[in-house]
């Protein structure tokens, strides 16, 4: 992959929007997406920001994502909301429903917003960013169509339910954003481009063997579980607290379509603040973990990051010098608008 070109974040974002409002997006829409796919190239996650940018074009044009839908709250508690997506634009589902989360934390120290029948929402991370960067911890999940097996399978039973945990520091912010599988599939895409193996194991092939070969794995959809059993009874969890509270579906019907939409999501947000711990409190008590964590003695050539370090790194990096493209993919959709 040839990601020696670099283009101005700005450049990126509006050749985004130009594209999405051709393909029925409006104005507003069309920004909070585009400045969601955007943010995830800036920070160096181009898996799920320009690279899926075609794929997400695709579902559009069959019918999967409905460009003109909105989500519609279903039902509300003063803390607590469940909306359906309508298989609306997952980011834009996404966004809103942390927004929702946010703004009942502010309010009560807490807020909780259940999502159902949406879309991927591509960077998981972009929205523990929101929430830091609202002043607010905020913790995320959603389930997937079924791409991992369970512990002891031999086909894919569970998805790879990407989690969020996100915490405000400084101007800054702590943010883990992990699917359970050792790698998500956007990261083994970009591999099996370059075709190359991936450093650590990925999953199983299809005699069940560990392999780093992502062309095996992805061909199988037996993403290797993070923390093995663990990470596997985890994605089991995740997927039944995201169809459970929001009343939608689950992997396994997920999985039955053949193709994945109409997923279920769960946005938590905690104010410290409204709930009595001042921010510079938390600061810190945070700051004083990261620079113990930071003390650490390492293996040679290893060094040790917290969680989010390397994106924002990454982030003032490429504001300044301009974001790393797939030279192949951005020439494709700099195409559409021509």
């Amino acid at each position: 992959m040839d990601t020696s070109k670099r283009i101005p974040f700005e450049v990126l974002e509006t050749t985004f929007i130009k594209v999405l409002t051709r393909h029925g997006f409006e104005q507003n829409k069309a920004e909070i997406c585009s400045k969601l796919f955007a943010k995830a190239s800036l920070d160096g996650v181009a898996s799920h920001g320009l690279n899926r940018f075609p794929a997400f074009l695709e579902q559009i044009s069959r019918g999967r994502v409905l460009p003109d839908k909105d989500p519609v709250k279903e039902f509300s508690l003063p803390i607590m909301e469940r909306w359906n997506g309508q298989l609306g634009a997952g980011m834009y589902n996404a966004s809103l429903a942390m927004d929702r989360a946010i703004a009942m934390a502010t309010t009560n120290g807490m807020g909780c917003v259940a999502l159902s029948n949406t879309n991927h929402w591509m960077r998981a991370g972009n929205y523990g960013w929101q929430a830091a960067e609202a002043g607010c911890i905020g913790i995320c999940f959603t389930n997937t169509t079924p791409n991992m097996p369970a512990w002891g399978g031999k086909e894919p039973k569970l998805g790879n339910n990407p989690l969020v945990i996100a915490l405000p520091y400084l101007d800054k912010a702590v943010v883990l954003d992990t699917a359970m599988t050792q790698y998500s599939y956007g990261k083994m895409a970009i591999y099996r481009k370059e075709n190359r193996e991936l450093p650590f194991d990925a999953g199983f092939d299809s005699e069940g063997k560990l392999t780093k070969d992502p062309f095996e794995v992805i061909a199988e959809q037996l993403a290797l579980p993070i923390g093995l059993w663990k990470g596997a009874g985890l994605s089991m969890m995740l997927d039944l607290m995201a169809s459970g509270l929001s009343d939608g579906q689950s992997t396994h019907e997920i999985g039955r379509q053949k193709e994945e939409y109409g997923v279920s999501q769960f946005f938590l947000c905690l104010h410290p603040e409204v709930l009595g711990i001042p921010k510079e409190k938390l600061d810190e008590r945070i700051g004083n973990v990261l620079a113990d964590l930071k003390t650490s003695k390492v293996f040679e050539g290893m060094e040790i990051s917290y969680p989010g370090e390397q994106s924002f790194v990454r982030r003032e990096e490429n504001l300044r010098l301009g974001v790393p493209v797939d030279t192949e993919i951005w020439e494709k959709v700099v195409k559409m608008i021509e």
